[in-house]
């Protein structure tokens, strides 16, 4: 399974495959498994359809490193419109952003200039900007901008961002998360990383999700855990009952598309559970990961595909 995480991966940054898959019809029918659609529309329909089950949401508008100044304000231009379509339609809601799609490869003042702007509209809105973490060459950079906003006082608690737990250096960066009261996404991690950032070995991954949630948990702030792994949501779920945690102090956050059936048991079961909702023509690194992730996936799609 390691050789074809890595085989998955790869073909993630293949710029060919990318092209081709992004424009054909049989590409478009695979990734509807889990990407909401092409545009605004059909991830707003999406999110109503998910609330309607209990469950909140995260939009992502796919994308990744512009290569432009006006590339990164018109990746930013879509976020501002959710914020402003979660605001009408009342749906429940936010934004989750990438800083190379908004210029970070550009100028780390542009990127920081645009989540700004979108925490800003967000907090006028009563919502909240998740940013997203990539590969560990951008972890510190991503870090700074988020806790330089964070910091200013009318954006506090306005502003979250993910960490990986795969990264050795992670429970250094949620105790200085939790010292600044920023909210956190804890998942595993879905790029290819060296062994000297990363634990290479997927057992110890594991462990230290766990070990991670159980810190988070024993904080003040309100935390999403993000795993499909239902021996890792025992074990959280089993933490928080030992020691008295509420179920609405934190929540479950799983992918659209994945473990649909263990969402819905979580939400009968009285946990809140928030769904990462991604769309947009720019789908094939993002798809590619997921299949990377979770190789069972992959016999999904291929069994589906031979159906009439």
């Amino acid at each position: 399974m390691p050789l074809l995480r890595s085989a998955f991966i790869a073909l993630s940054r293949n710029r060919l495959l990318r092209h081709l898959g992004e424009r054909s019809s049989i590409g478009i029918k695979l990734s509807s498994r889990f990407i909401a659609g092409m545009e605004i529309e059909d991830a707003l329909r999406v999110a109503e359809a998910v609330n309607h089950q209990g469950m909140s949401v995260t939009l992502d508008s796919l994308g990744e490193s512009v290569t432009s100044v006006a590339e990164a304000h018109k990746a930013a231009d879509v976020y501002h419109r959710l914020l402003d379509a979660i605001a009408e339609r009342k749906l429940d809601a936010n934004v989750s952003v990438k800083l190379t799609q908004m210029g970070l490869g550009l100028s780390r003042d542009l990127a920081e200039g645009i989540a700004e702007d979108l925490v800003r509209h967000a907090h006028a809105a009563r919502n909240f900007v998740r940013i997203d973490m990539e590969d560990s060459s951008l972890t510190q950079v991503t870090l700074d901008i988020v806790r330089r906003v964070h910091a200013k006082p009318d954006l506090r608690g306005s502003i979250g961002i993910v960490i990986q737990s795969y990264l050795y250096r992670s429970e250094a960066d949620i105790e200085q998360l939790l010292a600044d009261g920023i909210r956190v996404r804890l998942c595993k991690g879905a790029y290819k990383e060296p062994p000297e950032v990363a634990f290479p070995k997927k057992a110890d991954v594991d462990a230290n999700f766990i070990r991670l949630s159980c810190f988070l948990l024993d904080g003040p702030v309100y935390h999403g855990l993000a795993t499909h792994d239902e021996n890792m949501i025992a074990a959280i779920r089993s933490f928080a009952t030992k020691h008295g945690i509420d179920s609405n102090r934190f929540e479950f956050q799983m992918l659209f598309g994945v473990r649909r059936d263990l969402q819905r048991q979580l939400v009968r079961e009285g946990y809140k559970v928030r769904v990462y909702v991604p769309f947009g023509r720019e789908w094939y690194p993002y798809f590619m990961r997921r299949l990377a992730e979770r190789p069972a996936n992959v016999f999904f799609l291929a069994k589906n595909l031979l159906r009439k």
